[in-house]
């Protein structure tokens, strides 16, 4: 019995883990490639929620849901990025602006409703090839889905970062003189690197809502915070594995973050603490990671391996 509860909770935290992860991959790439602290994630997360939510409700496929969803995240990324380059604002208040404007925009998406169900729709955990699953081994589907979806937005994303675009846009982070070398405008790279930071967190809302079944315009609370935990976490723990992308460890971090999270709960942590946990968690997290050498994050982040 105690082994079916273990296993239960290591898939739960291995499936959110993995969802999250996709989000954690967009803040790696605004927070430790760009070096831009975007708040605007917690806008846009919810974001991707709500119009998969509304699409699948009304019927639609929910794959075309996950690239809506991507490109609506994408275009509130431009408009952060468009604040802090073209008008100059500080990218603190520029994700500051947007993560706000968009709660209205997500409560427009709903037609003025927190919560969005479409319960028994067709979603990606129950569409496609996640079918060849049978529903006596739903956790199961959950779990192979969720790795799946983050693997392939792992892999994509490591294949767009060796790319001469991809260059360009870690120069604009660390170098953008470099950048202004090469003839190119370190600016652009920038909203660029936020409008993909953003879609793949709306991207992981998306999906998360997909599992649940019900988009909430609340989902974003404490997103940011998960996702900064997860990059630090990851990039500091996992930075002695060699053989490990700064990617990978991306990943693995929020799925230790959540575990951590969940075994807090298992131990009697009442629910109404964990945003209480979540940010004593990344306060211990920062001051660790300000005793980490300047040069092994910086050789981190220009990882290579698998």
């Amino acid at each position: 019995m105690a082994l079916d509860v273990f296993l239960g909770l290591l898939t739960g935290v291995l499936q959110e883990g993995f969802v999250y992860g996709i989000m954690a991959l967009g803040i790696y790439v605004t927070y430790q490639v760009l070096n831009f602290p975007d708040l605007s994630v917690e806008g846009t997360f919810p974001l991707g929620s709500c119009v998969a939510g509304v699409m699948i409700a009304s019927g639609l496929n929910p794959w075309l849901a996950c690239m809506a969803a991507f490109a609506c995240g994408a275009a509130a990324g431009g408009v952060t990025g468009l604040l802090h380059v073209k008008l100059h604002i500080t990218d603190l208040l520029s994700g500051i602006l947007v993560m706000t404007a968009l709660w209205s925009v997500n409560l427009a998406v709903t037609s003025g409703s927190a919560v969005t169900p479409f319960y028994n729709q067709p979603t990606i955990y129950t569409s496609g090839p996640a079918a060849l699953i049978s529903d006596s081994h739903n956790s199961l589907r959950a779990l192979v889905v969720a790795f799946i979806s983050c693997l392939f937005v792992k892999l994509l994303l490591d294949e767009y970062l060796k790319t001469k675009s991809g260059l360009l846009l870690r120069a604009a982070g660390n170098n953008p003189r470099y950048v202004v070398s090469l003839g190119k405008d370190p600016g652009n790279m920038k909203i660029l690197g936020l409008m993909l930071g953003n879609g793949l967190a709306a991207l992981s809302g998306c999906i998360l809502c997909q599992r649940e079944e019900s988009a909430d315009i609340y989902s974003g609370t404490g997103m940011i915070v998960l996702g900064l935990a997860a990059v630090i976490v990851g990039v500091n723990i996992f930075s002695g594995i060699r053989f490990l992308r700064s990617t990978t460890a991306v990943i693995l971090g929020a799925v230790l973050y959540r575990g951590v999270l969940v075994a807090a709960l298992q131990m009697g942590l009442p629910t109404n603490y964990m945003k209480l946990l979540m940010a004593v968690l990344l306060t211990v997290v920062l001051v660790a990671y300000k005793t980490v050498p300047t040069g092994r994050r910086k050789k981190h982040v220009s990882r290579t391996e698998v």
